[in-house]
């Protein structure tokens, strides 16, 4: 193996700058900011009945909690539409003030048209391309619900599903497809069916009179390469804000994995400015679990911090013991669970690294790395767990008490390191 050269020099990697343009997002005083030098955006979407105005306002009040910094609702019904504006009022007096984003198929025309505070009161639509109508009523039906976004002012999504997708449009393109000296695939007219039917559908917004800082657009598909090729092809095309997302990811580790793999392609080539992890639950398992991962693939990247981070070594042979795991897990748990309290509390908290190691092979080395670590003794070793503050050395915990001890080592470094930081800013 030949050395290395002394002089080369490995730049970090990082994603690349985003191109779109920006759009906004508005409710009451608050904006929300896409694409251009914001940063990326979570969303997602209940699965509660609209109608049900309590259990609806509640996911969502959760799904705000978690961290979506949008979440959309079904509106498919007149019954719905009418709960929208309750479902607002019941939110504001709860104190969440998360964007409300109403998603739209078949009816949205009429909906928009003859319940005036249900578009009110949502900050965004979703409009759906292929399920707007057929014939010449598309145009039409199509028209009628980006006039009532400009008349609201409210910006639009235009959300092309290839599950959903513009038959007539499809058709057309197979059919000059069939013409052609050396045909494309039929998954390559697909692709090429997505991204006309999007930024066509864009362009009809502003033949309309809508501004393009309004127009935010998708084409989601549910295969990681499609959904990889769709967006490439999109964002050489345009520069209107592009929400991600692959539309049916699955459940579990498959949709986990999946959404990652991925949306981490395409916002390291700066792609993508809002994302949502289309994650079926597990039964019983919360609604919130599609906006961690969100918010993991989003820190993972180095795009955004929204929680301290807690490294742990995956354990071996020579950690027979569970004390680091379970430590691990606790703190990891403890930190998420009070970030409500400690954003406001703790300005910058959320940057911390907290490491929990299992034995002195990697344990000495990732504890300096984090801002506080600890290094648990593996099997064998002498029952010690040093703790590094800062990079430091610190203490050495012994006894009983070690995990004890060291929650409240962790508590003290917060307040110390990130109480001055609250002091200044007030």
């Amino acid at each position: 193996m030949n050395a290395a050269d002394p002089e080369d020099i490995i730049d970090a990697a990082a994603p690349a700058a985003r191109r779109s343009r920006q759009a906004r997002v508005v409710w009451g005083n608050r904006v929300v900011t896409i694409g251009g030098d914001a940063p990326v955006r979570v969303q997602s979407m209940t699965n509660t009945d609209t109608v049900d105005v309590i259990e609806t306002a509640i996911q969502v009040k959760e799904l705000a909690i978690a961290g979506s910094e949008m979440v959309r609702i079904t509106v498919n019904t007149p019954e719905a539409a009418a709960a929208v504006p309750h479902i607002r009022e019941q939110l504001d007096r709860m104190g969440i003030d998360v964007p409300l984003i109403g998603d739209f198929h078949y009816n949205g025309h009429r909906l928009l048209t003859e319940h005036p505070a249900m578009a009110q009161a949502l900050s965004k639509y979703r409009i759906n391309p292929g399920n707007v109508g057929k014939g010449d009523k598309r145009d039409r039906q199509f028209a009628q619900m980006i006039e009532a976004a400009m008349r609201f002012d409210r910006p639009v999504r235009i959300g092309v599903n290839w599950g959903s997708l513009d038959q007539e449009l499809l058709a057309s393109l197979m059919d000059r497809n069939a013409q052609r000296s050396q045909p494309w695939t039929a998954r390559q007219v697909m692709y090429q069916a997505l991204v006309q039917s999007g930024i066509g559908s864009a362009e009809m917004a502003r033949e309309l009179g809508m501004n393009p800082d309004q127009i935010i657009i998708s084409c989601k598909v549910s295969g990681v390469q499609d959904l990889i090729s769709v967006y490439r092809a999109l964002a050489q095309r345009c520069d209107y804000a592009l929400h991600l997302g692959l539309t049916e990811a699955g459940m579990g580790t498959k949709g986990t994995v999946a959404s990652a793999t991925g949306l981490a392609v395409l916002l390291q080539e700066g792609i993508g400015d809002t994302i949502r992890v289309s994650l079926t639950p597990q039964p019983g398992e919360a609604r919130t679990q599609e906006v961690a991962v969100a918010l993991e693939i989003l820190q993972s990247l180095g795009l955004r911090t929204f929680n301290p981070s807690v490294t742990a070594c995956p354990g071996c042979g020579r950690t027979t013991s569970t004390t680091f795991q379970e430590l691990a897990k606790q703190i990891d748990d403890h930190l998420r669970a009070m970030m409500p309290v400690w954003k406001t509390r703790y300005p910058g908290v959320e940057t911390m690294k907290v490491a929990v190691m299992g034995c002195i092979v990697n344990g000495p080395g990732e504890s300096k790395h984090a801002d506080i670590g600890i290094s648990l003794p593996g099997t064998g070793e002498a029952p010690a767990a040093p703790v590094y503050i800062d990079g430091e050395k610190a203490m050495t915990l012994r006894g009983e008490g070690i995990v004890t001890e060291f929650h409240r080592i962790v508590e003290d470094y917060i307040e110390r390191r990130f109480g001055n930081a609250s002091a200044t800013a007030s």
